[in-house]
């Protein structure tokens, strides 16, 4: 039987830049008094995820994430496990979070990363905080996966990219925000734009299985028009989340769902 620790249990993808969308869904659930319980993230969404835990609202995880360039969230290095590093990411987490363990965050958090040496999933929400976000967020190829007690750690995405099994059992209601539409993509332009593009096929039967199981699920399709590693239209990212979500709220009436007559 299911046990119910949580009224509401959000559930944030990967996405890389396309994360910012992740923002505007919070901000716009907040604004009309909907705040997750316990939040489970996946790369992009594990990043948006533990800055939330710890704390911060929305509009001040954008300002942390938009001040840092291109250039500060991965750098080239010489491939041998992975085309960048993204050692911008790791300086960000350091320089921010005022937790450093999940024990020590505000609300509970659940991080998936692909345990490469075993083949499976793998889902961190107590010990140290930083290494299980970054390895979450390390795209096979493009980024060094990483190493957490002698096992390496890629991204969650891989396996489970809409991460609802680690909370499924004990939430009563479920909110999901999905940042990786597929659409069509008529030019390539680097091996990374091919790397990038595989991994996002990869994922997209995995979501369409899961959508059902979320009362409230948020993919905005315009999201197909922003490429994942480029973080020069990241307000414009932010606000296809944030309009996405008033207008599923304003037009399904979910809303309903968090707040029965009985609560008001």
């Amino acid at each position: 039987m299911s046990e119910e620790k949580y009224k509401i249990g959000l559930v944030l993808s990967g996405g890389g830049v396309r994360g910012f969308a992740h923002l505007g869904v919070l901000q716009a659930l907040n604004e009309v008094g909907i705040f997750p319980d316990i939040i489970s993230g996946t790369s992009a969404g594990a990043l948006a995820g533990v800055f939330y835990c710890d704390g911060y609202s929305p509009k001040e995880i954008f300002n942390i994430m938009k001040s840092s360039s291109r250039l500060n969230y991965m750098r080239l290095t010489v491939p041998r496990y992975g085309l960048l590093q993204i050692s911008g990411i790791t300086k960000i987490l350091e320089s921010h979070l005022r937790a450093k363990t999940f024990n020590e965050l505000k609300i509970p958090l659940c991080v998936a990363a692909t345990d490469l040496n075993h083949g499976r999933i793998a889902y961190f929400s107590e010990g140290e905080l930083i290494d299980p976000v970054i390895a979450s967020s390390s795209i096979p190829v493009l980024f060094k996966p990483v190493t957490i007690n002698n096992v390496q750690y890629a991204d969650g995405g891989v396996m489970d990219n809409l991460p609802i099994h680690p909370i499924e059992k004990i939430c009563r209601f479920f909110i999901g925000s999905y940042v990786n539409p597929i659409g069509d993509q008529d030019i390539f332009t680097s091996l990374i734009d091919i790397a990038a593009r595989t991994f996002m096929l990869n994922m997209q039967k995995e979501a369409n299985e899961k959508s059902a199981k979320f009362d409230l699920y948020i993919a905005p399709p315009e999201l197909r028009n922003f490429k994942i590693l480029d973080p020069e239209k990241s307000q414009e990212i932010f606000d296809v989340g944030y309009h996405a979500t008033h207008i599923l709220l304003a037009t399904t009436g979910v809303k309903k769902l968090f707040f029965p007559p009985e609560e008001k």
